[in-house]
Formats: C-alpha cells, sequence, structure tokens
C-alpha cells in the first residue's frame, strides 16, 4: 500500500531545476518535482507527494479532500489506540477507570 501526501508548492530551490520547497500540514520540505516537469508548476500548485517525489498535480479541493481523509485516518488510530490502552488498564487493574 503506497500513501500520498499533498503538498503545496512555495518555491523552487534556485540550485536545481528538480527541487521545490513544498508546505505539508505545516512543515516545509524540500521536495523532487522532476516528475511533473511537463505540469509547469508554480507557487501555490498543489501536488501528491510520495517518498519525497511528487508524483502528481492536484486542484486544491482534492488536496483538501485528501488531506481531511488522512486527519481523519489519524484521528480513528488515536481513538483505536485510547481504547486498546483503557481496556488494558481496566483488565489490569478493574477498580481504575481511565476515561478520555
Amino acid at each position: 500500500m503506497c500513501l500520498g501526501i499533498a503538498g503545496q508548492v512555495i518555491e523552487f530551490v534556485s540550485d536545481t531545476t528538480d527541487l521545490a520547497r513544498v508546505n505539508v500540514f505545516g512543515v516545509e520540505r524540500t521536495i523532487n518535482i522532476g516528475m511533473l516537469v511537463n505540469d509547469e508548476l508554480i507557487p501555490g500548485d498543489w501536488v501528491l507527494i510520495h517518498v519525497g517525489f511528487a508524483i502528481a498535480k492536484m486542484n486544491e479541493s482534492e488536496a483538501k479532500a485528501s488531506m481531511a481523509f488522512l486527519q481523519g485516518m489519524g484521528e480513528a488510530f488515536t481513538d483505536e489506540i485510547a481504547a486498546a490502552w483503557n481496556a488494558k488498564i481496566a483488565t489490569a487493574n478493574p477498580k481504575i477507570k481511565n476515561e478520555p
């Protein structure tokens, strides 16, 4: 299974034509954009990133939907861990009640 994350192009790295700075969930990263050389990227464009490479250009609504889905997955994972933790505590010591 592959995971791609949306990022918004901030600027291009001046030393090379294959690198750009992007914003991914508020964190700036340098990625390789060489696979999208024919897409004529400009600052503000959205790209789908996989292991540091931009693999597709996206529109803003696709990017926001992708980010919302990933945030939902993260929340589901956090909820699952909390439930498992609470079950473990309840099994280990039934007198302790650990509620979120």
